[in-house]
């Protein structure tokens, strides 16, 4: 215990920093020419011997890249459209809401324009993300087989 008091530096004897670049320099050049495990068994029995060559085999056995497509939708972003009254009332996200029969409040969405603001494909098929303009109602997700295209813009209830 006097001893590590006294003279820590003499227990544990430090290397020169150049001493230490020259030991890490010689240990990375012999990891880059030993890449394989075959080689880096025989680097540590003592022996040196050149990495194997790799086999065409091997190239060809290596899995290949799928790029998938990107989804073709019947309608773009910035599209103005219209939902068609009959196929609404009689679709699914009209029962879900629970409106009485011959409600007038969602009258907006059949009459006024609504602007495409995103497109996905979901499990139940392709949706479009609906806000209508100047009408203060959040966006909403409706299948695009219920949209009616619109080509031009009709200002008459503006």
């Amino acid at each position: 215990m006097e001893a590590l008091a006294s003279a820590p530096r003499a227990l544990f004897p430090r290397a020169s920093p150049a001493a230490l670049l020259v030991a890490t320099a010689a240990a990375a050049a012999a990891r880059r020419r030993c890449a394989a495990p075959v080689c880096r068994a025989s680097a540590a029995a003592g022996e040196e011997t050149p990495p194997a060559a790799p086999k065409a085999a091997d190239a060809a056995a290596a899995p290949k890249k799928i790029l998938k497509k990107k989804p073709v939708y019947s309608m773009k972003k910035g599209q103005i459209v219209r939902v068609d009254k009959e196929k609404y009332l009689n679709s699914i996200n009209y029962l879900s809401v629970g409106h009485p029969p011959f409600y007038k409040g969602l009258d907006y969405i059949y009459e006024d324009r609504g602007e495409v603001l995103d497109i996905r494909n979901f499990e139940t098929g392709e949706y479009a993300l609906i806000a209508w303009v100047g009408i203060p109602t959040p966006p909403a997700w409706l299948p695009t087989y219920m949209l009616i295209k619109s080509d031009k813009l009709d200002y008459e209830r503006i």
